[in-house]
């Protein structure tokens, strides 16, 4: 896939979107008017699952803020289901928005002992580079 995939991505060629017309099958866990959340196919944990709006948005930062605020409550409300029907102790909550063009959270259970990383750390080659991020980033402000 390529970026220029991802900004012409439409709904009818989505294959969430396809998921929520129940075109393509899935195991759903969740869902209510404006949100599905299923497992995902390729999990990093058993239950890792995504949650999606129904309504067709490519990206987080293109997607209404009040739409943004329900996927948020609606995460938390699955994140308790999930503690109370997996053993876990918390859930894990990324948005990485590249594989699939259409703005989705992964919730992955997990236990404090597990062992498995949160993130991917890397480290800047010097301060400078640091200061030059973090300037790059308030100038845009």
């Amino acid at each position: 896939m390529t970026i220029n995939d991802i900004k012409n991505s439409d709904g009818a060629s989505c294959i969430f979107c396809k998921i929520i017309a129940k075109e393509i099958p899935s195991h759903i866990v969740y869902d209510d008017s404006n949100f599905l959340c299923f497992l995902d196919n390729n999990p990093v944990v058993k239950g890792h699952s995504l949650l999606i709006p129904k309504e067709h948005h490519v990206w987080m930062h293109e997607t209404p803020d009040e739409l943004i605020s329900e996927t948020f409550i609606t995460a938390k409300k699955i994140m308790n289901i999930m503690r109370k029907g997996i053993p876990c102790d918390y859930v894990q909550m990324v948005v990485v928005g590249k594989d699939v063009p259409h703005f989705h959270i992964h919730l992955m259970p997990r236990l404090l002992n597990d062992n498995l990383p949160q993130l991917i750390n890397i480290k800047y080659e010097s301060e400078e580079e640091e200061k030059y991020y973090a300037s790059k980033i308030k100038n845009a402000i």
